[in-house]
């Protein structure tokens, strides 16, 4: 008897153990904020390190090692053309380049600094946000707009990846 609930006892804990699945979660964060001072669109993205260096792989074909010890100038040269390729801003119906400025790591999140220059007046801007989600269907963005004191929030996914917000 004490065999059997002995062995009924792990079994049971083995199942509980089993049914539970490791998930990782998906997600990137981006803060756009109109400078009308500067004219520009200052542009703050913060997303894991090893899902961005897997995208640009998947991407490029090429393993990179951003934010880590072994990054080259040609990751960093990638992480340019991916965003210009995955970032897209057309403002008041007028596209405009995003120019990557600089990058910072924090933990494992890679926060790299962008901006739009030449936006002497922003009345709308169409964001197109694919950045992850070429390659990973869980992959969700989120991004914070603010202009003229007013915020705005997006999410984007893999079959929501265009948005148009009107000031």
């Amino acid at each position: 008897m004490k065999k059997i609930v002995v062995v009924a006892f792990l079994a049971l804990v083995l199942c509980s153990l089993s049914a539970f699945e490791i998930h990782k979660f998906y997600m990137a964060i981006f803060q756009v904020n109109y400078a009308p001072e500067k004219k520009m669109l200052q542009i703050t993205s913060r997303i894991f390190m090893d899902d961005l260096n897997l995208a640009l792989e998947k991407k490029y074909g090429k393993k990179t090692n951003l934010g880590l010890e072994k990054e080259t100038v040609e990751d960093l040269n990638l992480l340019k053309k991916y965003f210009n390729e995955n970032l897209i801003i057309k403002v008041n119906g007028q596209s405009k380049p995003v120019v990557f400025m600089s990058k910072d790591v924090e933990g494992d999140v890679l926060i790299s600094y962008c901006r739009v220059s030449d936006v002497a007046k922003l009345q709308s801007a169409e964001i197109t946000n694919t950045v992850l989600t070429h390659w990973n269907s869980e992959q969700q963005n989120i991004l914070h707009c603010t202009a003229f004191g007013e915020k705005k929030t997006v999410l984007f996914t893999a079959s929501n990846k265009t948005e148009v917000l009107k000031f």
